[in-house]
């Protein structure tokens, strides 16, 4: 069963920083991608960051040039880290993986204040 924990959400100003990582349950490697969706009140799940295991990457045009997906294959984990953060970042932030099913974490509050 695979499992993936996120961790790193919380509160911070407008302008700031956060780094969220993405903790899988085995090897990353079994991954076709991994990704970052997030998901405001009252609005959809939307793709943020994704990244295959060759390590190509894609981003929304709301976050290009703010945000970095990586990924550390040694440690089974998946980073997000988000700079120039808005106020309209502010959502629920979920990994995710594909290995013949998507699977998805259970989100991480981010938080960002005007």
């Amino acid at each position: 069963q695979v499992q993936l924990v996120e961790s790193g959400g919380g509160l911070v100003q407008a302008g700031g920083s956060l780094r969220l990582s993405c903790a899988a349950s085995g090897s990353i490697l079994s991954f076709n991608w991994m990704g970052w969706y997030r998901q405001a009140p009252g609005k959809q799940r939307e793709l943020v960051a994704t990244i295959t295991t060759g390590g190509n990457t894609n981003y929304a045009d709301s976050v290009k040039g703010r945000f970095t997906i990586s990924r550390d294959n040694a440690k089974n984990t998946v980073y997000l880290q988000m700079n120039s953060l808005k106020p309209e970042d502010t959502a629920v932030y979920y990994c995710n993986a594909l290995r013949a099913l998507i699977y998805w974490g259970q989100g991480t509050q981010v938080t960002v204040s005007s």
